[in-house]
C-alpha cells in the first residue's frame, strides 16, 4: 500500500487584475469549471496524497472550500483552506502553517497553471523522494532570447542553458518550512528562496500544458483549445408510475418519499437514465439500451448510480470526461424543489462535473399532465480528455 506522505499547496489568492476579470483569477470559469477546480482535478489520482491546502482570498474562502470538497472530498484526503496574504510568499507561509506533520514531501502549485497533469505532479514528487532535494519542472526555451537596455538590443543570450520554471515545485517538507522561517525577502518562486539559503534545486521536464493563465489572451487561448475537444449529447427517458404503492420512487439516484415509484427493468430512475443517454450519445457510444439492456440480469432493479458509474467508466475508456450536465423533469410529481440541492450534489459527485436540475409541467396536457408518469430530458457536454494536454 502506498504511503500517504504528500501534501500539496495550491496558491489561489491572486486578484487576477491582468486577466481583466471581475473575480479572483482562480474562480474564473472555463467551460463550466473554475480555474481552481481544473487545478485540483489531477490530484484525484495521486495515491500518496494525504493533504491539500488551498490559499484563497478571504472573500472566496468558503467558495474555495466548496470547490476542493467537490473535487477531492470523497477521497479521504485532508482539505484545508487558508486565507492568502498580500504576496504569493505570504500565502504559502500561511499554508505551510497547517501542513500535517506526517507529510514528508510538499508540492507548491499555482492554481493559474490549471492544466498540469497528474504525471507532472508525480514526476516532481518522485524526484524529491528519491534525491531528498528540491525539484521543479522546467521547459526548454523555444524563442531566441535578447538582452536589452531601454530600446536597444545588446546581444543574443545562449538559450541552451536556460529553462522556464513551472509549478508544482517540490520540497522536503521540513526543509521548506525551515526556509520560510529564515526568509528575509520576497522571491518569485520557492526554488529561489531555497537557493538563497544554500539548498540545491534539481529539475525535471515540464509540460507545455502547464502554461500559466495570466492575461485575457492566455485565457482565450485555453478556452479555444478546450472547446475544440467538446461534444454535446441529449437523452430522454419516460416511465409510468407503478401500480405497486410500496415501490419507492428514485430520481437522480435518491429516494423521493410520498410518491409512487416508476415501472422499469431497473428502478425506473428517469433522471439518471436520461443523463446516461445524454453522456453516451455525446461520446458516440450508443445508448442505455445497447449498453445496459433488459437482457442484462445484473441490472435488474439497479439504482441509477450503477448506470451512471458504468457510463463514466465507458467515457473514460473512450478518452472523454464530462464538463457539465443539465436535466429537467417533466411531470406533476414529485415537487423538485424539496430535494433539488441534494439531487444536484449526488449527481455531481457521481459524474464528476456540475449538474443542474429543474422541472416543468405540461399544463395538464397528455399522459404527463394526467399524472400517469414522469419524463426527463438531459443534455451533456463532454470533452476529449487529451484536449487539456495539447498546446
Amino acid at each position: 500500500m502506498t504511503a500517504r506522505d504528500l501534501a500539496v499547496i495550491v496558491v489561489a489568492a491572486g486578484r487576477g487584475e491582468r486577466l481583466g476579470a471581475n473575480t479572483p483569477k482562480a474562480f474564473v470559469e472555463i467551460l463550466g469549471r473554475s480555474i481552481l477546480e481544473y487545478s485540483l482535478i489531477p490530484l484525484q489520482n495521486m495515491d500518496a496524497l494525504a493533504q491539500v491546502i488551498v490559499a484563497a482570498r478571504a472573500s472566496h474562502r468558503e467558495a474555495a472550500l466548496d470547490i476542493a470538497d467537490s473535487v477531492l472530498g470523497h477521497s479521504g484526503i485532508r482539505i484545508d483552506v487558508v486565507v492568502g496574504g498580500e504576496t504569493r510568499q505570504q500565502s504559502i507561509a500561511n499554508a505551510l502553517a497547517v501542513v500535517d506533520s506526517a507529510a514528508e514531501v510538499v508540492l507548491v502549485h499555482d492554481a493559474a497553471r490549471a492544466f498540469a497533469t497528474t504525471k507532472l505532479f508525480e514526476r516532481v514528487a518522485d524526484s524529491v523522494r528519491e534525491t531528498r532535494t528540491a525539484c521543479i519542472p522546467a521547459l526548454q526555451i523555444a524563442d531566441t532570447i535578447k538582452r536589452v537596455e531601454g530600446q536597444n538590443i545588446l546581444d543574443t543570450v545562449d538559450r541552451s542553458s536556460l529553462r522556464a520554471a513551472q509549478t508544482p515545485q517540490g520540497f522536503v517538507a521540513s526543509e521548506l518550512v525551515a526556509a520560510y522561517r529564515e526568509a528575509g525577502e520576497d522571491f518569485t518562486d520557492d526554488a529561489a528562496l531555497m537557493q538563497s539559503l544554500g539548498h540545491k534545486v534539481f529539475f525535471v521536464d515540464g509540460e507545455a500544458a502547464a502554461e500559466k493563465i495570466t492575461t485575457a489572451s492566455d485565457l482565450a487561448r485555453v478556452v479555444s483549445r478546450l472547446s475544440s475537444g467538446t461534444r454535446t449529447g441529449m437523452g430522454v427517458d419516460v416511465h409510468r408510475f407503478s401500480a405497486d404503492p410500496t415501490k419507492p420512487l428514485y430520481l437522480g439516484t435518491i429516494e423521493w418519499p410520498g410518491v409512487p415509484g416508476l415501472d422499469g427493468h431497473s428502478d425506473g430512475d428517469a433522471v439518471s437514465h436520461a443523463i446516461v443517454d445524454a453522456l453516451l450519445s455525446a461520446a458516440g457510444l450508443g445508448d442505455i439500451g445497447s449498453n445496459f439492456g433488459v437482457d442484462r440480469p445484473e441490472f435488474e432493479g439497479a439504482n441509477g448510480s450503477v448506470f451512471l458509474t458504468e457510463t463514466i467508466a465507458l467515457l473514460e475508456d473512450a478518452g472523454f470526461r464530462p464538463v457539465n450536465v443539465s436535466v429537467q423533469v417533466i411531470g406533476n410529481r414529485p415537487k423538485i424543489s424539496t430535494q433539488r440541492v441534494a439531487t444536484e450534489r449526488a449527481l455531481s459527485e457521481l459524474i464528476g462535473a456540475p449538474v443542474s436540475f429543474g422541472a416543468t409541467t405540461t399544463d395538464g396536457l397528455g399522459f404527463l399532465g394526467n399524472d400517469e408518469g414522469v419524463a426527463a430530458v438531459a443534455s451533456a457536454l463532454i470533452i476529449d480528455s487529451e484536449a487539456r494536454l495539447t498546446s
